[in-house]
Protein backbone atom coordinates (compact mmCIF):
# COMPACT_ATOMS: atom_id res chain seq x y z
CA UNK A 1 0.00 0.00 0.00
CA UNK A 2 1.23 3.68 -0.79
CA UNK A 3 2.07 6.01 2.09
CA UNK A 4 1.64 9.09 1.19
CA UNK A 5 4.95 11.34 1.89
CA UNK A 6 4.51 14.73 2.96
CA UNK A 7 6.21 16.40 -0.50
CA UNK A 8 3.10 14.98 -2.20
CA UNK A 9 0.82 17.09 0.40
CA UNK A 10 -0.28 20.50 -1.19
CA UNK A 11 -3.00 21.56 1.13
CA UNK A 12 -2.62 20.53 4.66
CA UNK A 13 -5.93 21.92 6.27
CA UNK A 14 -7.70 19.78 3.58
CA UNK A 15 -5.73 16.78 3.99
CA UNK A 16 -5.95 16.61 8.36
CA UNK A 17 -9.49 16.70 7.78
CA UNK A 18 -9.38 14.07 5.64
CA UNK A 19 -7.13 11.84 8.10
CA UNK A 20 -9.61 12.90 10.76
CA UNK A 21 -12.30 10.68 9.06
CA UNK A 22 -10.29 8.14 8.35
CA UNK A 23 -8.36 7.50 11.51
CA UNK A 24 -10.01 5.00 13.67
CA UNK A 25 -8.12 5.91 17.48
CA UNK A 26 -10.01 8.79 19.26
CA UNK A 27 -6.81 10.62 20.24
CA UNK A 28 -5.37 10.67 16.51
CA UNK A 29 -9.40 12.23 15.55
CA UNK A 30 -9.26 14.96 17.99
CA UNK A 31 -5.51 15.52 17.06
CA UNK A 32 -6.47 15.86 13.35
CA UNK A 33 -9.50 17.71 13.82
CA UNK A 34 -8.03 20.93 15.75
CA UNK A 35 -6.68 21.45 12.30
CA UNK A 36 -3.85 23.68 10.93
CA UNK A 37 -2.91 27.10 9.03
CA UNK A 38 -3.80 27.66 5.94
CA UNK A 39 -0.67 27.71 3.26
CA UNK A 40 -0.94 31.74 3.08
CA UNK A 41 -0.68 32.41 6.69
CA UNK A 42 2.61 34.69 7.97
CA UNK A 43 4.91 32.97 10.06
CA UNK A 44 4.02 35.72 12.74
CA UNK A 45 0.74 34.86 13.21
CA UNK A 46 1.65 31.11 13.85
CA UNK A 47 1.88 29.47 17.13
CA UNK A 48 4.94 26.71 17.05
CA UNK A 49 6.15 24.37 19.12
CA UNK A 50 9.33 22.88 18.67
CA UNK A 51 9.76 18.88 19.29
CA UNK A 52 12.60 16.54 20.29
CA UNK A 53 12.84 12.98 20.75
CA UNK A 54 16.43 11.09 21.71
CA UNK A 55 15.76 7.59 20.76
CA UNK A 56 17.59 4.00 21.72
CA UNK A 57 18.93 4.10 17.94
CA UNK A 58 18.51 5.57 14.54
CA UNK A 59 16.65 3.20 13.07
CA UNK A 60 12.51 4.29 13.40
CA UNK A 61 11.09 0.34 11.99
CA UNK A 62 13.55 -1.24 15.13
CA UNK A 63 14.56 1.85 17.67
CA UNK A 64 11.88 3.65 19.73
CA UNK A 65 11.46 7.17 21.78
CA UNK A 66 13.19 7.17 24.94
CA UNK A 67 12.20 10.70 26.03
CA UNK A 68 10.29 13.81 24.43
CA UNK A 69 10.73 17.43 24.94
CA UNK A 70 8.86 20.23 23.60
CA UNK A 71 8.30 23.51 24.49
CA UNK A 72 5.96 26.44 22.61
CA UNK A 73 7.08 29.77 21.04
CA UNK A 74 6.39 32.85 18.25
CA UNK A 75 8.98 34.53 16.53
CA UNK A 76 9.16 36.88 19.40
CA UNK A 77 8.82 34.74 22.46
CA UNK A 78 9.61 31.11 23.76
CA UNK A 79 7.48 30.10 26.18
CA UNK A 80 9.98 28.16 28.27
CA UNK A 81 7.02 28.11 31.49
CA UNK A 82 4.65 25.92 29.01
CA UNK A 83 7.42 23.37 27.93
CA UNK A 84 7.03 19.50 28.92
CA UNK A 85 9.18 16.57 28.49
CA UNK A 86 8.83 12.92 29.17
CA UNK A 87 11.09 10.12 30.14
CA UNK A 88 9.47 7.37 27.63
CA UNK A 89 9.62 3.53 28.44
CA UNK A 90 10.92 2.19 25.15
CA UNK A 91 9.38 -0.41 23.05
CA UNK A 92 13.35 -2.03 22.83
CA UNK A 93 16.09 -2.25 25.19
CA UNK A 94 18.35 0.45 25.98
CA UNK A 95 21.77 -0.16 24.11
CA UNK A 96 25.38 1.21 25.71
CA UNK A 97 26.31 3.10 22.58
CA UNK A 98 23.28 4.95 22.59
CA UNK A 99 23.43 5.48 26.44
CA UNK A 100 26.51 6.67 25.90
CA UNK A 101 25.24 9.79 23.81
CA UNK A 102 22.22 10.56 25.73
CA UNK A 103 22.88 9.44 28.82
CA UNK A 104 19.33 8.05 29.79
CA UNK A 105 20.20 4.68 32.21
CA UNK A 106 17.48 2.03 33.21
CA UNK A 107 17.17 4.14 36.71
CA UNK A 108 15.90 6.98 35.01
CA UNK A 109 13.45 5.05 33.11
CA UNK A 110 12.14 3.30 36.21
CA UNK A 111 8.11 3.65 36.08
CA UNK A 112 8.12 5.89 33.29
CA UNK A 113 4.98 5.54 31.04
CA UNK A 114 4.84 3.96 27.68
CA UNK A 115 3.95 6.64 24.39
CA UNK A 116 0.61 5.05 24.09
CA UNK A 117 0.02 6.14 27.80
CA UNK A 118 1.12 10.00 27.17
CA UNK A 119 -0.30 10.14 23.90
CA UNK A 120 -3.42 11.91 23.99
CA UNK A 121 -1.37 14.53 26.65
CA UNK A 122 1.52 15.06 23.64
CA UNK A 123 -0.99 15.68 20.97
CA UNK A 124 -2.65 17.89 22.77
CA UNK A 125 0.64 19.96 23.21
CA UNK A 126 0.97 19.56 19.52
CA UNK A 127 -2.49 20.36 18.01
CA UNK A 128 -3.02 23.29 16.63
CA UNK A 129 0.71 24.70 15.67
CA UNK A 130 3.16 23.95 13.58
CA UNK A 131 5.56 21.44 14.70
CA UNK A 132 9.35 22.18 14.43
CA UNK A 133 12.39 20.18 14.52
CA UNK A 134 15.81 19.81 13.64
CA UNK A 135 15.98 16.52 11.23
CA UNK A 136 12.64 15.27 10.73
CA UNK A 137 13.92 11.58 9.90
CA UNK A 138 13.91 11.15 13.81
CA UNK A 139 10.79 13.23 15.10
CA UNK A 140 8.27 12.39 12.05
CA UNK A 141 9.51 8.64 11.29
CA UNK A 142 9.64 7.10 15.04
CA UNK A 143 6.53 9.14 15.99
CA UNK A 144 4.77 7.27 13.04
CA UNK A 145 6.35 4.10 13.36
CA UNK A 146 6.46 4.00 17.38
CA UNK A 147 2.42 4.76 17.03
CA UNK A 148 2.06 2.42 14.11
CA UNK A 149 3.71 -0.95 16.82
CA UNK A 150 1.28 0.37 19.45
CA UNK A 151 -1.74 1.56 18.47
CA UNK A 152 -1.61 0.13 14.74
CA UNK A 153 -1.96 3.34 13.16
CA UNK A 154 1.08 6.16 12.12
CA UNK A 155 0.30 9.92 12.22
CA UNK A 156 1.46 12.34 9.98
CA UNK A 157 1.29 16.24 10.33
CA UNK A 158 3.23 19.97 8.76
CA UNK A 159 6.44 20.45 10.18
CA UNK A 160 9.16 22.80 9.56
CA UNK A 161 12.97 20.85 9.61
CA UNK A 162 15.84 23.52 10.85
CA UNK A 163 17.88 21.57 9.01
CA UNK A 164 16.55 21.21 5.90
CA UNK A 165 16.58 25.20 5.97
CA UNK A 166 20.36 24.96 6.90
CA UNK A 167 20.92 22.16 4.47
CA UNK A 168 19.38 24.93 1.70
CA UNK A 169 21.46 27.92 3.11
CA UNK A 170 24.52 25.82 2.85
CA UNK A 171 23.89 24.21 -0.63
CA UNK A 172 23.57 27.76 -1.94
CA UNK A 173 26.76 28.86 -1.09
CA UNK A 174 28.42 26.06 -2.85
CA UNK A 175 26.84 26.74 -5.97
CA UNK A 176 28.34 28.28 -9.45
CA UNK A 177 31.84 27.76 -10.97
CA UNK A 178 34.17 29.74 -8.63
CA UNK A 179 32.82 27.90 -5.77
CA UNK A 180 33.63 24.82 -7.14
CA UNK A 181 36.41 25.71 -8.34
CA UNK A 182 37.79 26.89 -5.08
CA UNK A 183 36.12 23.35 -3.97
CA UNK A 184 34.08 25.16 -1.09
CA UNK A 185 32.30 22.97 1.20
CA UNK A 186 29.28 22.65 2.70
CA UNK A 187 29.41 23.50 6.90
CA UNK A 188 28.03 21.17 8.86
CA UNK A 189 23.98 21.49 9.54
CA UNK A 190 24.24 19.77 12.92
CA UNK A 191 22.43 21.86 15.26
CA UNK A 192 25.03 22.97 17.70
CA UNK A 193 27.22 23.81 14.35
CA UNK A 194 24.44 25.67 13.35
CA UNK A 195 23.58 27.90 16.34
CA UNK A 196 27.19 29.20 15.76
CA UNK A 197 26.65 31.02 12.42
CA UNK A 198 23.87 32.93 13.88
CA UNK A 199 25.85 33.90 17.34
CA UNK A 200 23.66 31.57 19.82
CA UNK A 201 25.11 30.22 23.15
CA UNK A 202 26.27 26.73 23.25
CA UNK A 203 24.18 24.46 25.62
CA UNK A 204 25.03 20.42 26.41
CA UNK A 205 23.38 18.59 23.56
CA UNK A 206 21.34 15.48 23.83
CA UNK A 207 18.67 16.11 26.30
CA UNK A 208 15.33 16.50 24.39
CA UNK A 209 14.08 19.60 25.86
CA UNK A 210 17.60 21.77 25.76
CA UNK A 211 17.25 20.60 22.20
CA UNK A 212 13.43 21.48 21.84
CA UNK A 213 15.03 24.98 23.19
CA UNK A 214 17.71 25.43 20.92
CA UNK A 215 15.37 23.95 17.98
CA UNK A 216 13.33 27.06 18.94
CA UNK A 217 16.03 29.07 19.64
CA UNK A 218 17.43 28.48 15.89
CA UNK A 219 13.94 28.62 13.92
CA UNK A 220 13.62 32.51 15.13
CA UNK A 221 17.32 33.15 14.17
CA UNK A 222 16.81 31.72 10.34
CA UNK A 223 13.75 33.14 9.94
CA UNK A 224 15.39 37.00 10.83
CA UNK A 225 18.23 36.10 9.08
CA UNK A 226 16.68 34.97 5.67
CA UNK A 227 13.02 35.49 5.60
CA UNK A 228 10.70 38.01 6.83
CA UNK A 229 8.07 37.67 9.37
CA UNK A 230 5.05 38.27 6.45
CA UNK A 231 6.62 35.06 4.54
CA UNK A 232 3.97 32.30 4.26
CA UNK A 233 4.32 29.47 6.33
CA UNK A 234 3.94 27.15 3.02
CA UNK A 235 7.76 28.18 2.21
CA UNK A 236 8.53 26.73 5.13
CA UNK A 237 6.75 23.47 6.18
CA UNK A 238 6.91 20.37 5.33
Amino acid sequence: MHRLTNQEILNWQAFLKLKADESKDSRLQNFYRTGTYSNGTQLKDIEFVALDFETTGLDSEQNSIISIGLVPFNLNRIFCKQAKSWYINPQDNLKENTVIIHGITHSDLKGAPDLKRILEQLLDELAGKVVVVHYRRIERDFFDSNLRALINEGIIFPLIDTMQIECNLERAKTRGIINWLLRKKMQSIRLANSRLRYNLPTYSPHDALTDAIATAELLQAQIRYHYKPETPIQNLWL
